[in-house]
């Protein structure tokens, strides 16, 4: 426990505890865990730590320690303290204090000290000298105050030296330098597991794209990223901030108006969440920077309106155009079901104006389409739309990295992306760890969450905004074109084959026991694994840097 005072020597002393589970490392600069070469234990011991916050101010990361094994939180934090001290790259790995509301604290070497203002220069300063503390900066803000450093004190020390500073007839005001965890507008939540590893339910759950590190580099800003849908709830909390919906378009009326018209059109304000909602509330999307364009279509396959929305689309300045529908699928449950091999072409006018958005839009260098792979446990071969070439077929995995059960496959899976999932005894097929995807729902009771539970981690918010339980190829698919998002952020002069190579780079190869990946590196499950975001923009960059 130790204690400060902000406001001088009146005010209330402010105490701050040790964390058990939290542990803070200080990085050479430009490095991080990723970036070092560490062996099989150490990965290990990384691998269950949760990023939890970053001070790039104090060039610091915090992250959580999960219980490993037989060992606690705390003995983890500790092995994390010891290895750190071994490896160049890392400067300092130390212990967090937080306050009794679980607010984070980083305090740095550096103390705050303002002397009264009728002290001389002088004094000031033989007083910080007889105290072995030393001038780092001298402030233009206020009159004979200063940043300092101790001599002598280390770590927890310095509040300390503070205190006893802060008593001298001579100081008005004296503090560790503190920098405390704030709230971003794009927040994780907890139970976006697929974001970032996270604990769900006293679970732990580590099978996320790694958008947390991605967004050390972007968040998507400027990308514009064109959902094509049932409908957007564009009145949703996560969609109303200034910019964020740019065109929106009903494809039936030809009106502005995206917004749903009947209860039952929820699916595309999911969609469009997992994508690129902001995080000014409850859900954030993989690139919640980007710009969203609600396209809503309802007309059945092969209509004009379903062409006509990839050329808005294009002509509206999408970069990427993320659609989760297509044929009807079998049941999936039904290995007998007929419907598994009823082949369904793409018709031409679709196709075409797929061609037209994969060679035209973006100014020539394509627009990237992410397609859902389908929820029938069936080959995406039968499926015209998502086995097409000019589109990404997107398969769904699970929050234990393995397939969901439903999720299709073949030749023509691209790779996979965190979805929810079903226990299914018949095929031994587990209960996933959590109820699905949390993200954004139709506002109000119209959507999968009518709020009548409650507050409830396996239904959603109260008041029905959000859904926990958003599910199939359906979600996969906008989660993948947000990483696109992402992807042309950094490096937005990439052309479709150009992306397709670096998202080919970045995926992270899982269920290596049964997913038969090919001499390609490719399986009929997971395309070339699960897309890793992080991945995906440093290679992104480092393209863009060889170029």
């Amino acid at each position: 426990m130790v204690t400060y005072r902000m406001g001088g020597k009146n005010a209330k002393k402010q105490k701050l505890k040790e964390a058990d589970d939290l542990v803070v490392v200080r990085f050479e600069e430009n490095k991080d865990f990723n970036s070092i070469d560490l062996g099989t234990k150490q990965k290990t011991l990384i691998n269950n730590l949760v990023l939890v916050h970053s001070f790039p101010e104090a060039n610091v990361n915090i992250y959580r320690c999960n219980p490993l094994g037989e060992k606690s939180a705390k003995q983890v934090r500790n092995q994390v303290r010891k290895m750190s001290s071994m490896e160049e790259d890392i400067k300092f790995s130390g212990r967090v204090l937080v306050d009794d509301k679980g607010t984070i604290s980083i305090y740095t070497e550096n103390i705050f000290v303002k002397f009264f203002d009728d002290i001389s220069e002088a004094e000031s300063k033989r007083i910080l000298e007889e105290n072995d503390l030393v001038i780092k900066k001298e402030v233009v803000y206020a009159k004979n105050a200063f940043f300092v450093e101790s001599k002598k004190a280390e770590g927890k020390q310095i509040f300390q030296v503070a205190e006893n500073l802060l008593d001298k007839d001579e100081v008005e005001y004296c503090h560790p330098e503190l920098i405390r965890q704030k709230k971003y507008k794009n927040s994780i939540y907890q139970q976006q597991w697929h974001l970032e590893k996270t604990t769900f339910m006293s679970v732990f759950v580590d099978a996320s794209v790694e958008v947390r590190s991605a967004w050390q580099h972007t968040k998507g800003e400027g990308i514009v990223i064109a959902v094509i849908d049932d409908s957007v709830d564009t009145d949703h909390p996560e969609f109303i901030s200034s910019g964020k919906i740019v065109a929106p378009k009903d494809m039936a009326t030809g009106s502005s108006d995206a917004k749903p018209t009947f209860p039952t059109q929820a699916h595309g304000t999911s969609c469009a969440g997992v994508a690129c909602a902001s995080g000014l509330d409850s859900a954030a999307g993989v690139a919640p920077e980007s710009v969203l364009m609600p396209i809503k279509l309802n007309a059945n396959l092969g209509s004009m309106q379903e062409a006509e929305a990839f050329v808005w689309a294009v002509e509206n300045g999408a970069d990427v155009i993320s659609c989760s529908w297509g044929p009807p699928d079998g049941d999936w449950s039904n290995p007998s079901d007929p419907n598994h091999t009823n082949k369904i072409d793409l018709p031409d006018s679709t196709r075409l104006a797929i061609d037209y958005a994969a060679t035209s839009g973006r100014n020539g260098k394509g627009c990237i389409i992410t397609w859902a792979a389908g929820n029938g446990r069936e080959d995406t071969f039968y499926d015209g739309y998502a086995s097409y070439e000019k589109v990404l077929a997107i398969a769904a995995c699970n929050d234990t990295g393995k397939r969901s059960v439903y999720s299709d496959f073949g030749q023509e899976v691209f790779c996979a992306f965190p979805s929810g999932d079903f226990g299914y005894p018949l095929f031994n097929h587990p209960k996933p760890l959590t109820p699905g995807i949390w993200t954004t729902d139709v506002t109000g009771p119209r959507g999968y969450n009518p709020g009548d539970f409650g507050t409830n981690p396996l239904v959603g918010d109260a008041a029905g905004n959000y859904t926990a339980t958003f599910s199939g190829t359906s979600s996969a698919c906008p989660g993948a074109a947000g990483v696109i998002a992402l992807i042309l952020a950094v490096n937005p002069n990439l052309n479709l084959e150009e992306v397709k190579e670096v998202m080919r780079q970045s995926c992270d190869k899982i269920d290596e026991a049964n997913a038969n990946y090919d001499a390609n590196g490719h399986s009929i499950y997971y395309g070339y694994g699960r897309i890793n975001a992080r991945k995906s923009v440093e290679n992104a960059k480092n393209k863009l840097q060889n170029v």
